[in-house]
């Protein structure tokens, strides 16, 4: 019989087997499997992964002046996972603790709690949330006294605006999250914004950096910078011009675009009223809309000079025929139409139909003309078509098929209706006849460069020679000869210089809205340029609904805030005083009007003739 003692020692010795035989399974789980689950959720404790935010590209204006950059500031970010731990490593509630957190923080940062809160709980296995960007010294010590786990600072890139709202719809905006929204900031996106980068931090117990993982680091790649055509000047000129005007006469909005006609650069685009790209959330969508290129209209009386020299150019007729207007009416579309005129002439030449912007005139050409020659005049100029200038929401405007035309389209469309034209497409237009007939593609990026200031793309100078001939030399020059008697003695006399000699074109549109015309809404235009001897600049400058009580005329409106831009703009260029006007070719003897040659002389009173 075994004795007892006996029984005991071997109970002894196998509790003590089998608690050896526990220690050595758990050593060899945590050497196998558990290992690896504690080597993760340390390193996951330890390091910490972080954008690399990547610099924004700037824009610059043709001269180097800088018109959008960004500055390097400091984001506060929270890893909500690693806080939770924290908390609750210390024995206290997580979700109690991250609400007084929370708390703590919106009180130096002024955000809204809950908002924080709910953001927070959307995240909460995330690494990384940001919660304020632009931070001062100030604000990042108030945050370093709450000596908080899982609260950190991590570089970031704010956008500003040195030039304000000058050139803001060309320049556009960028949102909360540093993506262009409009104007090149959007078109050009992505090549400005380069690409964020990221690094893999070992952080000590307060989530401060120890060191950085060299193997898990990636560079950002800075965004490319873009030079405009745009001259800074040049835009700030128009910029105040047509702001003036559209204030002087009570209007509703207004577009203007300067060009040059050689190189189809777009030297200025404005839109009235304007916004402050820095505060791009505070303008409505309304105001935000760069209506110069995305709002096409009815262009009434400025569509008449692309009419006239393709019927010059087809030899449809000539610059001396005289056309019998005969007063103030004349029927059309089968005496089911009367076509008027503001003033009556029993006969013009077609020099000064143009003048004197006869809309029988005019009529009676188009319908020489025919529908087909009409259609495509207009078609030539690459009207109802997009131009593609480098920016977003371009609308191409409206000519309509030939198979819609009516059996009074051709004289809708002989004085400016029934068809519809941006601002930009009528500088485009007006190009051709300054340079001797050839469409330029408008652009406003002359290139781009990158981070290192190496030139990567240049679009600088897209070759006039490559430039379509969409009219002849000998006809361009002819208008452009006639449109300077508009300025000298037609519709556009309050556009005239003492020291330059300009041509141009007015237009008094009725505008619809909601479907309908209404006797007060009228859209006042200029298109032009000069000088005449070797044109610099083309302007079209567009007012939308002025207050008809104050006047609303395209001479009185639109012509003097035009002239005053190319004035400037010359003077600004430092472009040479025209010479005297050479005198028109002498006119058929029964046009009703005395010739008098003093009007040319630069210097003599303006003659005041309304449209």
């Amino acid at each position: 019989m075994v004795a007892p003692s006996s029984f005991r020692a071997s109970g002894v010795f196998l509790l003590i087997v089998l608690i050896f035989g526990a220690l050595i399974g758990r050593v060899g789980y945590l050497q196998s499997w558990g290992s690896q689950k504690n080597i993760a959720r340390a390193e996951r404790q330890q390091f910490q992964a972080e954008p690399l935010f990547a610099r924004r590209g700037s824009v610059f204006d043709r001269n180097g002046m800088l018109m959008a950059g960004t500055v390097q500031s400091q984001s506060l970010f929270v890893d909500p996972k690693f806080m939770a731990d924290e908390f609750k490593n210390l024995g206290l509630e997580p979700l109690l603790e991250m609400d007084q957190a929370v708390g703590r923080i919106c009180k130096i940062i002024d955000r809204n709690p809950l908002e924080i809160s709910q953001l927070l709980g959307d995240r909460a296995q995330s690494r990384f949330v940001r919660l304020a960007d632009n931070l001062d010294e100030a604000t990042i010590r108030a945050i370093d006294r709450l000596d908080l786990p899982g609260i950190g600072f991590s570089p970031s890139n704010i956008r500003y605006y040195p030039m304000g709202s000058i050139a803001s719809h060309v320049l556009g905006g960028v949102g909360s999250d540093g993506n262009g929204l409009e104007g090149v900031e959007l078109k050009f996106n992505k090549l400005l914004a380069g690409r964020d980068g990221n690094k893999r931090t070992l952080k000590d117990a307060r989530r401060r950096p120890i060191s950085v993982d060299a193997d898990d680091y990636v560079a950002a790649q800075h965004g490319q910078h873009l030079i405009l055509t745009i001259d800074a000047n040049i835009q700030t000129i128009v910029e105040q011009e047509l702001a003036a005007a559209c204030e002087k006469f009570k209007a509703e909005n207004g577009e203007a675009v300067v060009m040059d006609p050689w190189t189809g650069e777009v030297l200025a685009l404005a839109n009235y009223p304007t916004f402050n790209p820095q505060v791009l959330n505070e303008a409505t969508q309304e105001r935000r809309r760069d209506r110069a290129l995305t709002d096409p209209y009815e262009p009434g009386s400025t569509i008449k000079p692309f009419i006239v020299g393709p019927a010059l150019q087809s030899k449809v007729t000539r610059s001396a025929e005289v056309f019998p207007v005969n007063g103030i009416s004349w029927p059309a579309g089968y005496g089911r139409r009367m076509i008027r005129d503001v003033h009556g002439y029993q006969r013009l030449a077609l020099w000064d139909v143009l003048v004197k912007s006869s809309n029988i005139g005019m009529c009676m050409l188009s319908q020489r003309m025919g529908n087909k020659g009409l259609h495509d005049a207009l078609k030539s100029f690459d009207f109802g078509k997009r131009t593609g200038i480098e920016l977003p929401g371009e609308d191409p405007g409206l000519v309509n098929p030939l198979k819609k035309w009516n059996r009074f389209s051709t004289e809708s469309i002989a004085q400016g209706y029934e068809m519809r034209v941006t601002p930009l497409q009528l500088a485009r237009g007006m190009c051709a006849y300054a340079n001797g007939g050839r469409l330029v593609q408008p652009h406003v990026v002359e290139g781009t460069v990158g981070p290192d200031g190496r030139i990567v793309r240049d679009a600088s100078r897209k070759q006039f020679s490559q430039a379509p001939q969409v009219i002849g030399a000998d006809a361009a020059n002819q208008v452009r000869r006639i449109l300077c008697d508009v300025v000298v003695r037609g519709t556009a006399t309050r556009a005239r210089s003492t020291t330059y000699n300009f041509f141009g074109k007015t237009g008094t549109a009725h505008s619809a809205k909601n479907g309908a015309y209404n006797e007060d809404n009228y859209t006042s235009s200029f298109i032009g340029g000069g000088p005449y001897e070797h044109p610099r600049l083309v302007i079209a400058m567009v007012i939308h609904n002025p207050d008809k009580s104050l006047a609303h005329f395209g001479g009185t409106v639109a012509a003097p805030a035009a002239g005053q831009v190319l004035q400037r703009s010359l003077e600004y260029l430092q472009i040479a005083a025209s010479p005297d006007l050479p005198l028109p070719p002498p006119q058929v003897q029964d046009v009703l009007y005395a010739f008098d040659p003093s009007v040319y002389r630069k210097k003599s009173v303006t003659v005041s003739i309304k449209e």
